[in-house]
């Protein structure tokens, strides 16, 4: 077993975990003037590291500023690479001066990167006898490995000597970089040799030797016998020049010239004031409290934590990982189930445990053809199984019969006693169903706890949430499988690999379900959004993912083809108003007619300075310039026909013949569902091209498509959360409200409200729940911006509740970070406090609409419960409930039950909330979605 080297030399490498924790932590971490997550990351990990390893000698090295000898070689070297985001680019000087106040010595040497100051040192330090541990993410750090040097990717935990190189790749340390030069590296830039990919790259390695004896016995590639080897010595030599580049690239010096030497990089005694100052400016509180409380900022390894190191069964014993700094997960512990006998043993526990976390591994992520190839399963931190039952590679172990293990189950499974917790049930119980096993007993969902949380706090999943929650790395998917199109299914995944993934699977879950709901328990309102509205929805959204939506294809072909030729013309007009053609889909092209050759006013500019062309930017252009218009139109019509109209056909399923969205319930900030492939939110309403879309959305013969929606229902809180008297009766007194508005304002009665004035208090009603100002009012009515503030100020004159509402709501999410809904959700506002006032102002805009948006989503998932609950006992049949899009709940119903079913829907979704003013639900019908909205 791989192990770590008595007191190394530590060699870490900067910049290959900045952009992992950048990605790895929430890009929410932010102390009010910059994101600090990639900070927080890279110091996590290396507070971690020295926890586990003693070593005096250290060093942290970075990539420094500008080009290098490789750049020079070849100039298209990282080409292709982004240039580093501005949000992690403001991150770096924090990070070193941290680096440095640890007492940590830190390296960026111009000229050269990080990897080959990190070889310089480690061949140096070799040469001399000493150990040296390299922690990296990088592959191409495999070339250094010897008798002394070891890697170890410490955000993955993972240690390679020299035989774990072998165990990883094939091939020993010193052909790594002839492996690097036939793969290339499309980040990097590295061509390689075309058609050589990870497996071919080997089968040459390992059949005849380095690029040198390779190209010296071309003549021996065809008899290697690989796929593709009679064709494999024409493409070598075709790329010889390339292969040959591509291995000085991959080359990691070994002489670069420095400063210190080896011996030379000894830590030094932590500056704890600056530490102090510097926490206490990132905002990082655990880190700072530990030194307010009289820590000195050492951080000594810990002998007990080194010794707890987990095998990798696919590895034997010559790779191993390090225990995480918060959990220590042994892999090696997990069990696989082939016998019927350990089978049953593993029954008897699951049915006696209080909490089973569950988990399905399948072939495809499409709920709706996927196939069960195993389900794992854990009952306590650390003791987990996984049961497969359709592993079909080659050589597959022989495994329990999959009919057979789902029979035993099922009982289990469908038991509302038994409690079950997973990571995204959803899925899990949509899975179960295509077995006709009715998944219940859902009583945890981690994804939904991490959500209900916090939903802005990161993403919710597991990978993310281990990170987050326990600081542990989760085996990736792509490790087992691979990526793109050679990417393997879980089928064919070695059942060796498969156990220790499936099985760490329900193992985190479980460990993460004890630790996020134990903070939801603090706070009754916060457990009660968890286990009465969130969690019970699951089986109610797969059971309406599952129904599908019946799709008249012909009509969204008609209107494609439609679509097209206005496309066409629009073009034309839009060549002829510019004099020139130019592709409308290309911003470069358009900021070169309307900026450069046309003239027009630069309203807003890209990141990179350059004139924006976005849908913001062309609609004001739009109010004085015909082209901008045309060019609006055209980008709309582009998107219907690429989203719906092109896309719904392809969509259908072939064996139900209808389209099945799948709803995203941890995705919005507000608690708002949100759906995919195909987004059914995004479908306009406004306009006549996207209301024919919906006309497509129709009901089978006998059956009627109802559509049931909440009448104004954010005013209708917003009334009942300001307690604004004159609101609050307007609504009692069922007025149209927005006439009202307009009465109350201009002290007229209602019969004297014109249309033009309704209008306005319209956009006065629904823009002041967005925080919308004077400037944007006077925008989107035309009208001057003195005349927008006096029309908004008598607005607060006579709805004195609703301006102490807001006033009220600022405080309050100043105060404590967060908003509430009126059931309790909490939305989270970041940017509250930040010093830069427009993120400030977005973030009190948010706080006085959140608790609207977000009690309208409680309602309206509230409602799908109840109707769900009635469709389940008393629905016989006749009535679906298909889909859900922001307000509105969309049903099939048999023709002959449709006066009757209609009316008990509004009356169980007006039942759904209980507030001061009337909560109205307003139904129609029809042969097809729009008519029936």
């Amino acid at each position: 077993m791989a192990s770590i080297p008595e007191k190394p030399l530590i060699l870490v490498d900067g910049s290959s975990y900045l952009y992992r924790a950048f990605h790895a932590f929430p890009s929410t971490m932010s102390n009010g003037k910059i994101q600090t997550n990639a900070v927080y990351g890279v110091v996590n990990m290396i507070r971690s590291l020295l926890r586990q390893v003693e070593s005096d000698h250290i060093a942290v090295v970075f990539d420094a500023k500008g080009k290098t000898f490789r750049d020079d070689l070849y100039p298209e070297y990282k080409a292709n690479r982004p240039s580093m985001p501005d949000e992690l680019r403001c991150q770096i000087e924090p990070l070193h001066n941290i680096i440095q106040a640890m007492g940590l010595p830190l390296l960026s040497i111009e000229g050269v990167e990080a990897d080959d100051v990190i070889g310089t040192l480690a061949s140096q330090a070799s040469k001399q006898g000493m150990s040296v541990l390299i922690s990296t993410g990088d592959k191409d750090m495999a070339q250094l490995v010897d008798e002394n040097i070891t890697l170890i990717n410490t955000m993955t935990n993972v240690i390679m000597d020299r035989d774990g190189v072998i165990d990883k790749f094939g091939i020993p340390p010193e052909l790594i970089i002839d492996y690097l030069a036939l793969m290339g590296d499309k980040v990097d830039n590295i061509p390689g040799v075309a058609g050589v990919g990870a497996k071919t790259a080997t089968a040459l390695l390992q059949g005849i030797g380095g690029l040198t004896d390779l190209y010296d016995h071309l003549d021996d590639v065809a008899a290697l016998g690989f796929r593709g080897s009679k064709t494999m010595a024409k493409k070598l030599e075709e790329h010889k020049e390339n292969a040959l580049l591509s291995y000085e690239l991959a080359t990691i010096k070994l002489d670069v010239a420095l400063e210190r030497k080896p011996e030379e990089l000894t830590k030094s005694q932590p500056d704890t004031d600056r530490l102090i100052e510097l926490y206490g400016q990132l905002t990082f509180k655990s880190w700072l409290n530990e030194l307010l409380d009289g820590g000195d900022g050492v951080i000594k390894a810990d002998a007990e934590a080194a010794r707890k190191l987990t095998k990798s069964k696919k590895s034997s014993d010559k790779s191993s990982s390090l225990a995480a700094s918060a959990v220590n997960i042994d892999r090696s512990q997990y069990e696989i189930v082939t016998t019927e006998e350990r089978f049953e043993q593993w029954m008897s526990i699951i049915e006696n445990a209080e909490l089973v976390a569950f988990d399905t591994e399948t072939d495809d992520l499409d709920y709706m053809t996927a196939n069960l190839v195993g389900l794992s399963f854990a009952v306590e931190e650390g003791k987990a199984a996984y049961l497969p039952v359709a592993h079909d590679y080659l050589d597959a172990p022989v495994q329990l019969d999959r009919s057979g293990v789902l029979a035993r189950l099922k009982p289990f499974l469908e038991d509302e006693n038994k409690a079950k917790v997973g990571q995204n049930l959803k899925f899990d119980a949509s899975i179960l169903a295509r077995y006709d096993i009715e998944m219940k007993g859902i009583r945890h969902d981690t994804m939904l706890a991490s959500y209900v949380l916090n939903s802005v706090g990161g993403k919710h999943d597991m990978d993310s949430l281990a990170l987050r929650f326990l600081q542990h790395s989760c085996i990736s998917f792509e490790q087992l499988a691979g990526k793109g199109k050679n990417q393997l299914t879980f089928n064919q995944i070695d059942l060796d690999q498969a156990g220790e993934y499936a099985a760490e699977d329900a193992d985190v879950t479980l460990r993460l379900h004890n630790r996020i709901f134990g903070e939801i328990e603090k706070d009754s309102l916060l457990k009660s959004v968890y286990e009465d509205i969130e969690v019970p929805l699951v089986p109610v959204l797969s059971r309406m993912e599952r129904t599908g939506v019946l799709i008249d294809a012909s009509k969204l072909k008609t209107q494609s083809v439609e679509i097209t030729a206005r496309l066409a013309e629009l073009e034309k007009t839009a060549y002829d108003m510019a004099g020139e053609e130019f592709n409308l889909s290309s911003p470069k092209q358009l900021q070169a007619i309307l900026f450069e050759k046309m003239a027009l006013p630069v309203v807003k500019k890209t990141p990179s300075g350059a004139p924006s062309t976005n849908e913001e930017v062309l609609q004001e252009l739009a109010l004085d310039y015909p082209l901008p218009k045309v060019i609006l139109e055209y980008r709309g019509l582009a998107k219907l026909k690429s989203t719906y109209t092109d896309k719904l056909p392809r969509m259908i399923n072939k064996t139900t013949g209808r389209v099945h969205t799948s709803y995203h319930q941890a995705v919005t900030a507000t608690g708002r569902l949100s759906s995919t492939e195909p987004n059914l939110q995004n479908i306009p309403v406004r306009n006549e091209e996207g209301r024919r879309i919906r006309q497509a959305f129709v009901a089978p013969k006998g059956w009627k498509v109802v559509a049931v929606d909440y009448s104004q229902i954010e005013l209708r809180i917003m009334a009942h959360l300001s307690a604004d008297k004159t609101l609050v009766n307007a609504f009692n007194e069922g007025k149209d409200i927005h006439a009202a508005t307009a009465a109350e304002i201009l002290g007229l009665s209602i019969d004297q409200v014109s249309s033009e004035q309704r209008r306005r208090a319209k956009a006065v009603n629904f823009g002041l729940i967005y925080g919308m100002s004077a400037f944007g009012l006077a925008k989107q009515l035309g009208i001057p911006r003195k005349e927008a503030q006096a029309y908004i100020d008598k607005y607060f004159e006579r709805y004195p509740g609703v301006m102490q509402y807001m006033e009220d709501t600022r405080s309050i999410a100043s105060e404590q970070g967060y908003v509430e809904t009126l059931f309790g959700r909490r939305l989270h506002l970041p940017e509250i406090k930040s010093s830069n006032g427009m993120r400030r102002k977005a973030a009190e805009r948010a706080a006085i609409n959140a608790p609207m948006q977000g009690t309208a989503a409680d309602i309206i998932k509230k409602a799908m419960l109840l109707v769900d609950d009635w469709i389940q006992k008393e629905g016989n049949g006749q009535v679906r409930l298909l889909m859900q899009v922001h307000d509105e709940l969309v049903f099939e119903v048999e023709e002959s039950s449709i006066v009757k079913i209609e009316s008990k829907i509004q009356k169980l979704m007006e039942s759904a909330a209980d507030l001061s003013v009337p909560l109205v639900a307003e139904s129609g019908d029809g042969d097809n979605w729009e008519q029936a909205h």
